[in-house]
């Protein structure tokens, strides 16, 4: 880790000169400009002094953030295989986040159960076949390349009429699955 290169990245944020952060800490300017061009080393206690000049602590700043996980691959998803229908959380964990997006196929002429009204927003996308989206006493058709969008202050499901198989992705946003 190279201190003095994120001391300065921490100045600059808050808007710091040189000269303003030496002064909060009874420093001197070039004492600053050293330890950021890492010439020099601070005490613990003057690393201390800077941090909480520039609103952080010790653990804070050498926290190392987690190596944030992009792709998943297929061993990872967590599948659940209901009634008539197979789902597939593609992003394991989701529940965490703000969106929870999975991977539905709805064998034929069946339906996914009831899901009851909550807060938050449901997306799909159908991704092969057809499916009626039934919200609340409303029902809508979705097919093939289309999507589907609604608040889930409602009662819904999905249901498969056709005698093949319907496919689709489906966000729900916060997660509830």
């Amino acid at each position: 880790m190279i201190i003095g290169e994120k001391i300065k990245d921490l100045r600059l944020s808050c808007n710091l000169t040189q000269e303003e952060l030496a002064d909060r800490c009874e420093l001197t300017k070039g004492y600053i400009s050293q330890l950021e061009n890492d010439l020099t080393s601070p005490s613990i206690a003057t690393l201390i002094d800077i941090l909480s000049a520039l609103g952080t602590n010790l653990k804070e700043f050498f926290n190392e953030p987690d190596d944030e996980k992009v792709v998943f691959k297929k061993e990872e998803f967590i599948e659940k295989l209901a009634d008539g229908y197979a789902l597939s959380w593609v992003v394991p964990n989701s529940q965490k986040n703000a969106m929870e997006p999975i991977h539905i196929v709805i064998n034929p002429e069946s339906r996914t159960e009831d899901d009851y009204p909550h807060e938050g927003e449901e997306f799909g996308y159908v991704l092969e076949g057809e499916v009626v989206i039934v919200l609340g006493k409303k029902r809508f058709t979705a097919k093939k390349g289309e999507s589907f969008y609604f608040t889930s202050n409602k009662t819904h499901y999905l249901v498969n009429k056709k005698n093949k198989k319907a496919v689709l992705i489906w966000v729900s946003c916060p997660p509830n699955f």
